[in-house]
């Protein structure tokens, strides 16, 4: 027993020492090399955080795939006249509501003579419906759901659908078109002079390229007496595009 006490009183086993541990200190282990991590990584048996692994960092990337090209899209001008001439039977009225006042439903297709905007040539047709949405008696008027297409012979034509105002203006949507104006976009200002006779447009185009010299020029301004020139009215080659739609 006295050899016992011996032993316990040398310090080799304390357990009421709290600085003292019963594992033997950390300095005294050796990493154990496993052939199958990297050389890099080290595994220790005495501390878990001398365990590490290689940290990767987490970014977010946006989806949406940045413009190359921040310069606005250039908008293309091109100036119309509608002249209803009272040649072609238009507008043709249909009354589906059947009532003796302008009301909802009523159809009006309609086709009438396009102009460049200087009035010297004859440039085409429109070719269209209206569909009688809301009669304004305050403003002696009406509003329409407008369909139609400008047709510039070989050209192509150019497609619109919107609010058609016999009051005032209004703007319509370009939806598309064919020949030169495939791809289209934008809109068209639709301004009444004297409806339904006299209608001046302006195409704000996007999407295409310079029109043609020949559909450009520096327009006249819209007034109640506007007319086509005597040359463009008669469609003499020289003021008429080629294969102007009638």
């Amino acid at each position: 027993m006295s050899a016992l006490r011996s032993t316990i009183s040398s310090g080799i086993i304390r357990s009421t020492s709290p600085s003292h541990s019963l594992l033997p200190a950390a300095s005294s282990f050796k990493p154990i090399k496993n052939p199958c991590l990297p050389q890099t990584h080290k595994l220790f048996t005495s501390n878990s955080n001398t365990f590490s692994a290689p940290k990767r960092g987490f970014t977010c990337k946006s989806q949406a795939i940045p413009s190359d090209n921040s310069a606005p899209e250039k908008v293309q001008e091109l100036h119309v006249y509608e002249l209803n001439e009272r040649d072609r039977g238009s507008p043709a009225y249909l009354r589906l509501s059947q009532k003796s006042v302008n009301s909802l439903g009523d159809l009006v297709p309609f086709s009438n003579k396009i102009y460049r905007g200087d009035l010297e040539k004859r440039i085409g047709i429109t070719s269209g419906i209206c569909i009688l949405i809301e009669h304004k008696p305050e403003l002696k008027g009406d509003r329409y759901e407008a369909i139609f297409s400008f047709y510039f012979g070989d050209y192509g034509h150019i497609a619109v659908q919107g609010p058609y105002l016999t009051y005032q203006d209004s703007y319509l949507a370009i939806k598309g078109g064919s020949g030169i104006f495939e791809g289209v976009s934008g809109q068209v200002k639709l301004h009444q002079i004297v409806f339904p006779f006299k209608i001046f447009y302006t195409f704000y185009l996007k999407g295409i390229g310079e029109p043609p010299e020949e559909l450009l020029c520096k327009p006249v301004d819209p007034h109640p007496a506007v007319e086509a020139v005597p040359a463009a009215k008669a469609c003499e080659p020289h003021a008429t595009i080629a294969n102007f739609t009638n």
